[in-house]
């Protein structure tokens, strides 16, 4: 009788001991931020000259209500430079510019440009800390008129934080540096958006080592992973990683296209005729004007736009912006564009 109930006595002393353990909290040793997610109205794209970029840019500007903060490399498009200025009398309105475009034909205490050691190369407009307008578009005759261009327009208040900080740190001097993004990872209606400014956010690479937390690290991270094709539409290419990690991928099946605009094919450092020779497919463009998008569609659903070129100076040393947008409705708007333009692209 003793024994058995000894027996019993081991078995409840079991069972209790694996209850205790099932119940205690496990701990990874990880703690997980939580991604910012916002809903609010589509993201809208437009391509110049078949749309008239400078009329949306006029357009939000002209129904700010509280600020309207831009930087530009250059601006000369007066349906643009009027209603900053007619703004300006009532509301926040600031711009900065790069100094090599900056001849007087917007001025005032509301303007300020950069120092000159490098490009001020950005092209975006914060719009009342909720609308964000990026893109390769300058608001010149040329880009709106003649050149291709591409404008998105996010509505965020999120997206706009990060790039007021940005602004704010061009507009108190701060050129070719700055601190992080606020918010690099965030949801916009379940769409995915990394956000990043360069050259901060970006690889200021002296080698082939690559930092996992920079823009250009996600950039080529996603032509590593692409499954079926990476098209890619670059005033000017004259990055060499870049380059290696697309024949590569051409090496490994995937249909890579490349389109390029003409006058920058001979450049110093530019990799047209390398990639060429490597037997991918690459154009130069058929504008007789300038083809100035910087874009890349990774199978055709992760958009990569903004305003650097695929350059060391790009990435490493100007004032750049750009988004990676995981969605694949606006990825083929990008798509449509870029066959449209490669179609009529010289071999």
């Amino acid at each position: 009788m003793n024994k058995l109930i000894f027996k019993l006595f081991c078995l409840l002393a079991v069972f209790v001991a694996v209850f205790l353990v099932g119940c205690i909290p496990k701990i990874t040793g990880k703690a997980i931020s939580q991604i910012p997610k916002e809903t609010g109205r589509t993201p809208e794209v437009y391509f110049c000259p078949g749309d008239n970029c400078g009329k949306i840019l006029e357009k939000h500007i002209s129904s700010a209500n509280i600020s309207a903060n831009c930087a530009f490399y250059d601006i000369d498009l007066k349906n643009v430079i009027s209603p900053l200025a007619r703004k300006s009398r009532d509301i926040d309105v600031k711009v900065v510019i790069d100094n090599s475009n900056s001849d007087g034909q917007i001025k005032g205490d509301g303007v300020r440009t950069n120092n000159g050691e490098q490009l001020m190369h950005n092209k975006f407009c914060i719009i009342d800390d909720k609308i964000v307008i990026t893109g390769s578009f300058n608001p010149t005759d040329n880009d709106n008129n003649l050149n291709n261009n591409n404008i998105v327009v996010i509505y965020s208040a999120l997206l706009a934080k990060n790039y007021e900080e940005e602004f704010s740190e061009l507009w108190n001097g701060k050129f070719g540096s700055g601190n992080k993004v606020k918010y690099p990872i965030m949801y916009i209606n379940n769409i995915k958006i990394q956000n990043y400014f360069c050259p901060e956010d970006c690889q200021l690479e002296l080698s082939s080592t690559i930092s996992k937390d920079s823009g250009l690290y996600r950039i080529i991270d996603l032509i590593r992973n692409a499954k079926e094709s990476i098209k890619v539409a670059s005033f000017t290419f004259t990055h060499e990683t870049i380059a290696d990690e697309l024949i590569k991928a051409d090496s490994r099946g995937i249909n890579v296209t490349i389109l390029t605009e003409s006058r920058q094919r001979n450049v110093m450092g530019s990799q047209y005729q390398r990639v060429k020779d490597f037997g991918l497919d690459i154009r130069l463009d058929g504008n007789k004007y300038t083809m100035h998008h910087k874009f890349i569609i990774i199978d055709g659903k992760i958009l990569i736009t903004g305003s650097p070129n695929y350059t060391l100076g790009g990435f490493n040393k100007n004032d750049e912006n750009f988004l990676i947008i995981y969605d694949e409705d606006l990825a083929l708007k990008y798509v449509y564009e870029f066959n449209e333009l490669f179609n009529l692209g010289l071999l």
